[in-house]
């Protein structure tokens, strides 16, 4: 049901964004540093456009990947994603947050263990995380480097969707160790017990100094556009270089958050 539901409870995600412009104002703000924005599976930079857009109002720095539609970590993708950091990196000479939405937050995960000096954070929105320290414990078993190289390729959607859904079968309800306390930058893994695509325990990642949880109940292709999430998002990049600290909302927002 809640994946049927997700296109109507996505456009509720959107009405709540537009009934709450007016307090977008009130954001947390930062220190205008860059921001790079990667889209999920089957998605390209329009989706993030409302988000960068928002982002972009309380001075942040942001860009899209530039490289089209998802369609997964071919060649082009994996060797375009590293070029659009060490662009970025050489423009703002400082580190960038990246946020990666679905798919995307495995690039981003995968760019901060390639490029640690070029990343501040790591913020993922509905990202299997534990999936991807699977991936990469079977990357290493395999005896490839740990780069961007080392990524699995999926040709084809149907591959990727019979794969996710065999070890999510699979998957016990605690975290498992090696997930996001291995990036070496602080990470945010955002989820939501109402994520039809992605079930919400794959996205915890294992406790740590600087690496956190933070539930929502946004629907899976809301998630970029849901108050809450981009509340969250802003309050993490408003965080001073160096300092990290746990996510704690507002007493009034506290509802907002599961």
């Amino acid at each position: 049901m809640l994946y049927l539901s997700e296109p109507a409870r996505a456009a509720v995600d959107v009405g709540l964004l537009t009934s709450t412009a007016p307090l977008l104002l009130l954001l947390p703000r930062g220190d205008s540093h860059p921001v790079l924005v990667l889209p999920g599976l089957g998605a390209a930079d329009t989706s993030t456009l409302v988000l960068r857009r928002v982002l972009r109002r309380l001075g942040y720095r942001m860009h899209g990947w530039r490289l089209g539609t998802n369609l997964g970590p071919t060649p082009r993708v994996l060797d375009g994603m590293a070029s659009r950091v060490e662009e970025l990196a050489d423009r703002y000479q400082q580190p960038m947050s990246v946020i990666g939405w679905s798919l995307g937050g495995f690039y981003a995960r995968q760019l901060a263990c390639y490029s640690p000096e070029s990343v501040r954070q790591v913020i993922t929105l509905g990202t299997p995380v534990r999936l991807a320290a699977t991936m990469a414990r079977q990357r290493d078993s395999a005896g490839h480097p740990s780069d961007l190289s080392g990524f699995p390729q999926w040709p084809r959607w149907s591959q990727w969707a019979r794969w996710y859904g065999d070890f999510q079968a699979r998957v016990p309800d605690e975290p498992a160790p090696g997930g996001d306390a291995a990036l070496p930058v602080p990470s945010t893994s955002i989820y939501s017990v109402l994520d039809g695509i992605v079930g919400w325990r794959v996205c915890l990642t294992d406790a740590a100094p600087q690496a956190e949880n933070i539930g929502v109940a946004a629907s899976h292709i809301g998630f970029a556009y849901h108050p809450a999430v981009i509340f969250a998002i802003a309050d993490r990049l408003a965080q001073t270089t160096g300092v990290w600290r746990p996510f704690r909302p507002p007493a009034l927002l506290r509802a907002a958050y599961t």
